[in-house]
């Protein structure tokens, strides 16, 4: 155990250094253009890695609360350091935005500075504390049981890559072209199946099993884990319905919007171009 958090601390920060350093010297990127675009790819990553587990394990369990997978409990030791590095990365690409930007605030002290951030991304760093603080310990609650629960909340992840490349292209000032459309759709799509709709369908599949089973939740030995259960779904999942509500408004928008004539990239081609634009919410990254 010890050693997969270990791995997953120095894997995913020593990846984004070396991405960050790649961008800088193969494209010539500024540190705040590389930082930037390693942090949407490092987060592509490990959503294709969390999905990637999802599937795997979900396709195994023919018992969906006694099978297990190795892979279940070894990827939330692994990943668990992701989001405290996360939480980090997306700090850095706040402070480089604010010094594009120049305002007065890209000069404040650095506790300014990181007060700043938790005031705009509140909702983002709760989200990845409650993980952190909730699912890690999730792993010993479950007591061996329900792999293939954890490894459908693994799937969420796959909306992350069109996020992802959606907020690149803003920063390319590339949100009129077809591609941003596009990906705006498949976005909507897989955040629904795989954020929206996957809280109700956890119920569903349990209480499915219930009746063909016989159980009971007054059963002592599952009692515990439901109750964090309905906790963690009753915390997570009204975020992903706010969210959810932010995408397809600003989808509407798009839609509605019609393309200007004289679209051009930011200045220099710097993926910070357009920091109005960039600057909002990721809408959802972990």
């Amino acid at each position: 155990m010890f050693a997969l958090v270990a791995a997953g601390s120095v894997f995913f920060p020593g990846l984004f250094l070396l991405t960050r350093r790649s961008l800088r010297r193969l494209i010539g990127w500024s540190d705040g253009d590389a930082a930037v675009v390693a942090t949407r790819l490092l987060s592509s990553l490990q959503a294709v890695m969390a999905s990637s587990v999802g599937c795997v394990v979900v396709w195994s369990c023919s018992d969906i609360v006694e099978d297990r997978h190795w892979l279940t409990d070894a990827y939330i030791f692994f990943a668990t350091p992701y989001f405290a590095y996360d939480v980090y990365a997306m700090y850095l690409c706040h402070h480089h935005r604010l010094r594009v930007k120049g305002h007065e605030e890209a000069e404040e002290a650095t506790l300014a500075a990181v007060a700043g951030f938790l005031r705009r991304e509140s909702l983002m760093v709760l989200h990845h504390v409650f993980l952190v603080a909730f699912c890690f310990p999730a792993s010993f609650w479950r007591q061996g049981k329900g792999d293939y629960f954890q490894a459908l909340l693994f799937l969420a992840e796959l909306s992350t890559p069109s996020v992802s490349l959606g907020k690149v292209l803003i920063q390319y000032n590339r949100q009129h072209t077809l591609l941003h459309r596009a990906n705006g759709l498949v976005l909507l799509l897989t955040f629904f199946c795989c954020r929206v709709l996957l809280f109700p369908y956890l119920y569903y599949a349990y209480k499915l099993l219930s009746l063909l089973n016989g159980l009971s939740e007054r059963n002592p030995s599952c009692c515990l884990s439901l109750r964090y259960c309905n906790l963690g779904a009753g915390l997570l999942w009204p975020l992903q319905l706010y969210w959810f509500s932010l995408i397809c408004r600003r989808a509407l928008g798009q839609f509605s919007r019609r393309p200007p004539g004289n679209a051009t990239a930011g200045r220099h081609g710097s993926p910070l171009g357009n920091t109005n634009t960039a600057n909002q919410s990721d809408g959802h990254r972990g």
